[in-house]
């Protein structure tokens, strides 16, 4: 249901981590989970250190954005950083989803550094059945 759209990921994630932290025109890429539970699809983004107010989701006809700001933690004018692993800036993800699910109904939750997003299957993707007219009376099958 889901597609990958960029197979380079990971060598863009090794580049990212040379380079430095991402920008809005060129945002660092985020992790992610994304599996089937029951009729809906779950993606789980890996936001550590954002607020809720500095993500944005969109969904534009089959193509979901999110993008999330680290922004960096005001100090004291006497404080001198020692060490800086934690990285600041621009993430992004775009995932192409597939015509089976509904965008219209899709559900986001931001807990505990993860953004999870249920985006449920449309109606006309989940099996029904069909009445067959066989003659004068009518014969059901599953399918």
């Amino acid at each position: 249901m889901l597609m990958r759209t960029d197979p380079f990921r990971e060598l863009d994630r090794l580049a990212q981590q040379l380079i430095g932290p991402g920008t809005w025109s060129k945002p660092s890429a985020m992790p992610m989970d994304a599996y089937r539970e029951g009729d809906e699809y779950v993606v789980a983004f890996d936001l550590p250190g954002v607020t809720a107010d500095a993500i944005d989701i969109d969904v534009e006809r089959n193509m979901l954005t999110v993008k999330a700001e680290r922004r960096p933690v005001a100090k004291a004018d006497d404080v001198q950083m020692e060490l800086s692993e934690r990285p600041l800036g621009v993430f992004s993800r775009q995932i192409v989803l597939a015509d089976t699910l509904d965008t219209e109904h899709i559900k986001a939750d931001y807990d505990a550094g993860v953004l999870t997003l249920r985006i449920p299957i449309a109606e006309r993707a989940k099996p029904r059945k069909i009445s067959i007219g066989v003659g004068s009376g009518h014969k059901e099958i599953s399918g």
